[in-house]
């Protein structure tokens, strides 16, 4: 980007525009909730995590062979995606199977992914 498009030389303020905007602006702890959930997704090892169940609901080991870790690693992620409401569990005997909470998980997951495809 060159210098005359990544700053604006108006000095001019929309003065309702921006008060209008400012109604609308999230208070500083839903801010710092928001940055917090992005952060999540700041680690590959975690996306990578992700990925594999958005594909399918998967268990520890399943994923630890799919992403080349250890068990004790993934678990370790796994925990911080369940920790941010991003991953549930169910167990089926012995197993424990990991999927996606929810379809809103699965929503910004695939949008991010379609997001840098274009």
């Amino acid at each position: 980007m060159g210098k005359s498009e990544s700053f604006c030389d108006c000095e001019v303020l929309h003065e309702e525009v921006v008060a209008e905007v400012k109604k609308s602006m999230a208070d500083d702890e839903t801010v710092a909730d928001i940055s917090d959930f992005f952060r999540i997704f700041g680690d590959s090892t975690r996306i990578k995590i992700l990925w594999a169940l958005d594909k399918s609901e998967l268990c520890v080991c399943d994923i630890a062979a799919l992403i080349s870790m250890t068990k004790s690693a993934v678990s370790h992620q796994l925990k911080v995606l369940r920790d941010a409401r991003l991953v549930k569990s169910r167990r089926e005997g012995k197993v424990i199977f990991y999927s996606l909470a929810d379809d809103h998980v699965k929503d910004i997951f695939e949008k991010a992914v379609e997001h840098l495809g274009e």
